[in-house]
């Protein structure tokens, strides 16, 4: 099992950029697949980014190709999420993900991970 803290979110102007982070805990985050999902007021929970174990293959939604970018360190247990040119639209609270295992396609889906963190506030002003 893994706990995940998110941290990083903030109000910022439209074109400004963030930087989330997801310590993880536990001596296995390695093993993870590692995602980012957000959700804004009476929406579902939309897919962001996410990254394999090892860090090698990474996945993005449409909507932010180009602008965000995750990574990982394995040897802090962490994963970020650096998002430049924010849009009023990148709104929403974000949540890291995690789902044990290696060897597949990296899951898209918010119900294929089982852990997640609390999440924390993106706001962008326009």
């Amino acid at each position: 099992q893994v706990q995940l803290v998110e941290s990083g979110g903030g109000l910022v102007q439209a074109g400004a950029s963030l930087r989330l982070s997801c310590a993880a805990s536990g001596r296995t985050f390695s093993s993870y697949y590692m995602g980012w999902f957000r959700q804004a007021p009476g929406k579902e929970r939309d897919f962001v980014a996410a990254i394999s174990a090892g860090g090698s293959t990474t996945k993005y939604a449409d909507s932010v190709k180009g602008r965000f970018t995750i990574s990982r360190d394995n040897a802090k247990n962490t994963v970020y999420l650096q998002m430049n040119s924010l849009k009023p639209e990148d709104t929403a609270e974000y949540y890291c993900a995690a789902l044990f295992g290696r060897g597949r396609a990296i899951p898209v889906v918010a119900s294929s991970y089982p852990y997640w963190g609390q999440g924390t506030q993106v706001t962008v002003s326009s």
